[in-house]
């Protein structure tokens, strides 16, 4: 395991990652560094609630992507699809959880599980 050090929302964290996935975990913040950014003037006082919904707008654009998938692709990438898009909620959870406990520790509460 790998400890990285990302910057989001203008706040430094360190999180785990699989040894070779650290630039993905950094492109991965990156990405919700950016909804945050865009959210501009709607950012509220609660750091957890900012980090859930740019992680939900990032969520809803997967489910919208997914939606936008040919229909008429071949059972074989039917099935494709869907184990890359159950990799992909499987990913979202953790970063959901690992957001999660990020903002417990800065608010100090219990780490979500």
């Amino acid at each position: 395991m790998s400890d990285v050090k990302l910057t989001v929302g203008e706040r430094s964290y360190t999180v785990s990652c699989a040894d070779g996935q650290e630039r993905h975990v950094e492109h991965l913040a990156g990405m919700v560094d950016a909804k945050l950014k865009a959210m501009g003037g709607n950012l509220t006082a609660n750091e957890a609630k900012n980090l859930l919904f740019a992680a939900l707008m990032l969520a809803d654009e997967v489910d919208e992507a997914g939606k936008r998938a040919p229909v008429e692709a071949a059972p074989a990438a039917a099935s494709t699809d869907a184990g890359q898009g159950d990799a992909i909620a499987a990913r979202l959870e953790r970063l959901a959880t690992a957001f999660e406990n990020a903002a417990s520790a800065l608010e100090g509460g219990p780490a979500a599980s």
